[in-house]
């Protein structure tokens, strides 16, 4: 199931359990994972995309190291609600890895990068360090509100 509503995410969950969130870029996919409970989403790994086999190969060697019930992918949306090439991208994505068996919640992600970048400037990162770990904070940003939704 791919859907775009968090309140039928939610049903197809077992009540609770670890989700993970990814912000799926061209080069690299920033992932990050829940608390069972759905209190707080951390930034995990950084994959770095290479043919899709591979990439998915290591998301479900990520995915392994925590029983994970769904995913949450961010959705790039434009600020005036359309949908863009990134969009279809993130969207064919989710089609791709719709085998693993696991509900999928397209979130709309948009300011997810500037919240994280943002956060990790008034924590005094390098711009070194936050240019390797942007994509999996953008992605802990983008899995918070989702998880904020499915508890609201």
């Amino acid at each position: 199931m791919i859907t775009t509503s968090a309140p039928e995410f939610r049903d197809a969950l077992p009540a609770g359990g670890v989700l993970i969130g990814l912000d799926v870029g061209s080069k690299t996919i920033g992932t990050a994972f829940c608390d069972a409970g759905w209190s707080f989403a951390s930034p995990g790994e950084l994959i770095t995309r290479s043919k899709f086999a591979k990439d998915k190969a290591r998301l479900e060697a990520v995915m392994a190291s925590r029983p994970t019930a769904g995913i949450v992918i961010g959705l790039p949306i434009n600020m005036d609600g359309s949908e863009s090439p990134r969009s279809q991208s993130s969207r064919s994505f989710a089609r791709n890895i719709l085998d693993l068996g696991l509900p999928i919640l397209l979130w709309d992600e948009r300011w997810s990068t500037a919240a994280a970048e943002r956060f990790m400037i008034e924590a005094d990162l390098s711009r070194a360090k936050r240019a390797e770990r942007i994509d999996s904070a953008a992605a802990a940003h983008i899995l918070q509100g989702a998880i904020d939704a499915l508890v609201a």
